[in-house]
């Protein structure tokens, strides 16, 4: 099954960069529309091009479509995260991990009940980062009670490879629909969007004045 990342980039001038990430692929199921479980990444990852365009950067910013992220028959370490896994190795090879201050990774942002895990695996540095920005911005409800250590995310290939990854993700609010045809665009608020957007926004700036 040929696949395809697809990569944005916003050059800066300090030779580090920053990468926002999400799947644009769906799972192949009959009647699956994936509006949350791929479409809000992809879509979330073209508002923000459009907010960045046209601002200066200080780092180089990407922003990265991953394809092949669902399993095409059955989850494992060899069917899954087909493209976090291409690039993270393309990425090591070619020195962008070595330049990289963070990856930070978006998926299943849209629910109306937008609830995001505190992945205890990601890097706790960026975590802190984010939810601080998030708390400045008033809109520290959005974090999930729950913590869970996603050792089967896309950004996992990324941390393997040395790279400081944050996974932000709602693995709660979709628990009735998740890869099911109920996947509809009806379970998203816009609302869901703007958050994610505003506080990583934030978070994009704090990362560029770092050294």
């Amino acid at each position: 099954m040929p696949m395809e990342n697809i990569i944005a980039k916003f050059p800066g001038k300090s030779g580090r960069a920053i990468a926002v990430t999400g799947h644009y692929d769906t799972k192949k199921m009959a009647d699956f529309v994936g509006a949350n479980d791929g479409g809000s990444s992809t879509g979330f990852l073209l508002e923000m091009a459009a907010v960045l365009e046209g601002r200066p950067r200080t780092d180089d910013l990407y922003l990265v479509f991953f394809d092949g992220e669902e399993a095409i028959r059955e989850w494992s370490d060899t069917d899954s995260l087909y493209g976090s896994r291409h690039l993270a190795e393309k990425w090591t090879l070619d020195g962008t991990n070595r330049r990289l201050k963070a990856l930070i990774n978006i998926d299943m942002i849209g629910d109306k009940n937008l609830k995001l895990v505190w992945d205890t695996g990601s890097a706790a540095s960026l975590r802190t980062l984010f939810w601080d920005a998030a708390d400045c911005a008033g809109y520290g409800r959005h974090r999930s009670r729950a913590r869970a250590d996603l050792y089967r995310t896309i950004i996992v290939p990324f941390l393997n490879a040395g790279v400081r990854a944050l996974d932000v993700i709602d693995f709660e609010s979709q628990g009735t629909f998740w890869h099911t045809p109920r996947d509809t665009m009806d379970k998203l608020a816009a609302h869901s969007f703007e958050v994610i957007g505003t506080v990583l926004v934030r978070v994009i700036g704090e990362l560029e004045q770092q050294k």
